[in-house]
Formats: structure tokens, sequence, C-alpha cells
């Protein structure tokens, strides 16, 4: 189950990684291959990813009354 909450927290720096690298393609104004949108795109799908990972883990605790 520690599996599950390390994805997720993996999955979380992914996302704030591509939510850096599209402010920083955005600020400096080169056209990259995935663009702007692109990273931000890609860190709110791992953002998702993250989420949803949290929540089979909350939600597998509650139901092995350890949480």
């Amino acid at each position: 189950m520690e599996g599950r909450i390390l994805l997720a927290r993996l999955l979380a720096l992914g996302a704030f990684a591509c939510g850096i690298i599209g402010l920083v393609a955005g600020l400096i104004d080169r056209v990259w291959k995935l663009d702007i949108t692109g990273w931000f795109t890609g860190g709110t799908l791992l953002a998702l990813l993250a989420l949803i990972a949290f929540a089979d883990q909350h939600l597998q605790s509650r139901q092995d009354g350890s949480g």
C-alpha cells in the first residue's frame, strides 16, 4: 500500500515539474515541441493521476479500518 503513496507523490512531483517547464517556456517566449499548453496539460494529467492514487489509498485504508 505504501507503493501507491510513493507513486502519487512521484506523479505530483512530475506535475509540478511540468508546470515549471511550461512557465519557463512561456516566460522565455520560445517555441518548444510541446508548447506551453502541452506542458500544462501534461502537468494537469499527472496531478489528476496523483489525486486518484491518493484517493484510492485513502479509501482502501478506511475500508481496512486503519485510518
